[in-house]
This record gives C-alpha cells, sequence and structure tokens, in this order.
C-alpha cells in the first residue's frame, strides 16, 4: 500500500509520518483519511494518549506548496530486533520482543497546539536515510520502501511515499483492508509488527465499544482457528505462526512471506463498525483503536471441524452468547477459557479499503441478550 510520507522532527531529529483519520469529518475528508469521531474520546482517563505537537510556520521562499513539518514530542525507537519465535504449537510464541518501541513522550495520535482535532498520524521512519526496509531498523517493521522527494521544480510538487505491508481481514462479511502501526501490549505489536506504544494501554476504555466517553471500536480475534496454507477456513493466530511466516521480517524480497499474505495468512480478523456501512450511527462508529475480543474454540468445535473461519461480527458474538459450547473467551495470560468480551488489548489499525465489495450491512441480526452496542 502506497501513502504519501510527511515530514517532521523528534528532538531535533528528522521523522516520516502518515495520516490515516481525523476526528473532524470535515478535515477528515480535505485530508483524504477517514472521519473517526471516537477519536475525541482517546485521551480521557489517558492523556498520554495523545501528544501535542506544534506545526512549523515557512516562509513562502521557505515552502510555495506543501506540509508544513510537525514537530513531534516524542518518537519511536526502530533499533530493537524483533522476535517472534514460535512455541511447540506456533502460538504461543516461545520467545517475543516488539521490533519498535515509543520513546517518551510519543503516540501515533496527535492534537496541534491550539486545535482540538485528533489525527491518527504514526511515525515509520526517522533519520535521512538510507532507510532499512529489510531488516527496519530505522523504519517500522511493515515500511517496505520509502521515497523522499527532491526539491519541487517551479510549479509542482514533488511528493514523498512510504509502501506498507497492509493486512487483510472481514467486516460484515466483506474481505477488507487495513494498516496496523501501533499496540498497548508487547506481545500485540509482535503479532501486528507494529510500534510497541505503552501509553495507548489505558485508552479509553476496556470493553467501551459505542458506550459514552469509548474511544475503542470492537475487534474480533481467534486463537485457534484452522490452518494451513490455503486452507479457506484457516483464521486466527496459530495460523499466523505457522502459515503466514510471521517469525521473518517483512520486506519486499521476502516473496514467499508475501505469497503466503497474500494467499490469506493473515490473521483475518473481524472487525466492527466500517466506513461504508450503510447505517451512519455504525459508519460514524468507526474508530483506529480497535478492543480486541478474543476467542478460543473449545474441544468440540476443534474436533468437529466447527472452528471455521469467520467473517462479521454478529455472527461472532451471537455464537459467543448461544454457543459457549463452541466457543468462548480466553485469558491471554494463561491461554485459558474465560468470559467472552475485552481482553485489555488495543491496535492503532487504520481502515483503508475492500476489496470486492463495500461492508454495508451485517450478515445476522443479534441475537437476544448478545454484546450488542447499546441502543
Amino acid at each position: 500500500m502506497r501513502l504519501p510520507l510527511y515530514p517532521g522532527t523528534a528532538h531535533g531529529h528528522k521523522v516520516w509520518y502518515v495520516l490515516l483519520d481525523a476526528s473532524d469529518a470535515g478535515l477528515a475528508h480535505d485530508l483524504g483519511v477517514n472521519y473517526a469521531p471516537k477519536l475525541a474520546n482517546i485521551a480521557i482517563s489517558d492523556p498520554a494518549a495523545v501528544q501535542t505537537v506544534t506545526l512549523g510556520s515557512p516562509t513562502p521562499q521557505e515552502n510555495p506548496f506543501g506540509p508544513a513539518a510537525v514537530n513531534f514530542a516524542g518518537a519511536p525507537d526502530f533499533s530493537p530486533t524483533r522476535i517472534a519465535t514460535p512455541g511447540p504449537t506456533g502460538f504461543p510464541l516461545a520467545k517475543f520482543a516488539p521490533g519498535s518501541v515509543a520513546g517518551p513522550g510519543y503516540s501515533p495520535f496527535i492534537k496541534i497546539a491550539g486545535s482540538d482535532v485528533v489525527y491518527n498520524a504514526p511515525i515509520v521512519a526517522t533519520g535521512d536515510g538510507p532507510f532499512d526496509v529489510v531488516h527496519h531498523t530505522n523504519t517500522e517493521d511493515r515500511v517496505l520502501g520509502i521515497h523522499i522527494a527532491g526539491p519541487s521544480k517551479p510549479g509542482q510538487f514533488a511528493e514523498s511515499w512510504v509502501d506498507m505491508l497492509f493486512v487483510k481481514g472481514f467486516d460484515a462479511g466483506q474481505p477488507i483492508l487495513y494498516l496496523s502501526t501501533d499496540a498497548g501490549q508487547p506481545l500485540t505489536a509482535v503479532l501486528e509488527r507494529s510500534t510497541y506504544v505503552p501509553a495507548l494501554n489505558n485508552a479509553s476504555f476496556n470493553g467501551g465499544d459505542d458506550f459514552l466517553g469509548s474511544a475503542r471500536e470492537r475487534l474480533f480475534g481467534f486463537i485457534n482457528g484452522q490452518t494451513g496454507a490455503g486452507n479457506p477456513q484457516a483464521q486466527g493466530f496459530v495460523h499466523l505462526v505457522k502459515d503466514g511466516f510471521a517469525s521473518q521480517d517483512a520486506s519486499a524480497g521476502n516473496t514467499a512471506m508475501i505469497d503466503a499474505l497474500r494467499n490469506g495468512g493473515d490473521l483475518l480478523n473481524v472487525f466492527g463498525d466500517f466506513p461504508t456501512l450503510a447505517d451512519p450511527r455504525h459508519a460514524d462508529a468507526y474508530s483506529p483503536l480497535w478492543d480486541a475480543q478474543l476467542g478460543l474454540w473449545t474441544p468440540k468445535a476443534v474436533s468437529e471441524g466447527l472452528n471455521t473461519r469467520q467473517i462479521d461480527e454478529n455472527v461472532v458474538f451471537n455464537l459467543a452468547a448461544t454457543r459457549p459450547d463452541l466457543l468462548t473467551g480466553v485469558d491471554p495470560a494463561t491461554g485459558k477459557p474465560s468470559p467472552y468480551g475485552s481482553v485489555g488489548v488495543d491496535i492503532n489499525c487504520a481502515v483503508i479499503g475492500f476489496t470486492a465489495q463495500a461492508p454495508t450491512a451485517n450478515l445476522a441480526p443479534p441475537a437476544p441478550n448478545s454484546p450488542f452496542p447499546p441502543r
């Protein structure tokens, strides 16, 4: 996925960021990014989840046309080596460590001093290059290529860009694409190939979904779905580790990994509210900050081959509400069954499109007493 790349600074050093979402509808439309009004809530009880930045004020001679540099309060450290060593069954991992970690003051969610609008603007590279897009010592782990434009010719605009590895998933029965850039927990950051940002762990709020003050939307993942390259029912954490080359570095030259992901080797998570849903209430409830609800298929479901690929939010929580003999929640600390719902995992994943038809409506109505958003 190729995106415009914008310049900034952090503590006097050059950084490069992408712009994905905004909490204001008019500005989101103007900038060509997702409208995500829930982002206005993100600092409730967690001020560190949003960093206040300043904007450069160049002269006309310095900037005839183009973006002003954003001066960030902090930046990620991309130098750590990402570790994702498979366990005996693939997942849980035997050993893991994030490949990028937020420095002091860093969050991908920013407010420009003097404005209350919240933007999703993750830093994806640091420095002036050359950029390491193989082992990612100065780029995020999903960066596949970077072009820094030279000076624009008179009357023209030369644009910088970044190529990033997108992720496949589902929403309302349709295949979708998204970018995963940040996570509030170390293991999540490893699996997502994203930046570990501790400040996001307490962003408003676990289990919030569409309730008052929530900045989050729900995402549905599965621990032990089916596996196998090319298996149309494969999905989940074990599948990603076994079939998605999760332990390897992502690069354009790693064609085996790219082909595996192209053919379904991703987690294939199910998303909740999406910008194209026909009901404006649910379209506007989209947020790039996703609150993970993780499902564990029971031994009965696995033995009978009922741990099939899920593609719709309502179908998933109807299963959780009516068929606990097939699907339960999971305690991330122990891997054991637990009540279904939020597990304290949040991920910054901006949606970027769909590959067939736009998601417009769920495949099933909510079952009585299922965890449907408040009426």
